[in-house]
């Protein structure tokens, strides 16, 4: 039976996957930022009383 050569190359990455992971992140902490804004003007809201159009 033959025997495979086992080969062990380096595989670079290239550039455009790191550009597409920072590109990810970006958009994950602009999603966090927003949303985290809205909860706390809701709470302040909650906490003052105010009656929004949801009521």
């Amino acid at each position: 039976m033959p025997r495979a050569a086992r080969i062990a190359t380096p595989i670079k990455v290239s550039s455009a996957s790191d550009n597409l992971d920072s590109s990810d992140s970006a958009q994950l902490v602009t999603v966090a930022l927003f949303s985290g804004i809205g909860l706390l003007i809701s709470l302040v809201a909650v906490i003052c009383g105010i009656q929004g159009v949801w009521f």
